[in-house]
């Protein structure tokens, strides 16, 4: 039993109760917390991943296609120039 006060004990011992409870649930809070920032951390890290994946294969496509359409234009400029030469 508490140490005598003028407020009744069953009053004193429900708010001592609520504040154990309190205490007690503070490392589960606090764990729950934690797993969901880092929750958080590692779908935004996902998310980034697949962002830049995304943007270096848009690179990558365009740079395919300067490259081919270069190619083409080669061929189509060597000709033009041989033709130019056996009309002259």
């Amino acid at each position: 039993m508490a140490f005598p006060t003028s407020v009744n004990n069953q009053i004193t011992d429900s708010v001592t109760q609520a504040n154990v409870q309190v205490l007690g649930d503070a490392p589960a809070v606090a764990m729950g917390n934690l797993f969901q920032a880092t929750a958080q951390a590692l779908s935004n890290a996902a998310h980034n991943a697949t962002l830049a994946q995304q943007q270096t294969n848009i690179a990558a496509q365009a740079a395919t296609t300067a490259g081919v359409a270069l190619l083409y234009s080669l061929d189509t400029a060597s000709t033009g120039k041989a033709t130019a030469a056996i009309l002259k």
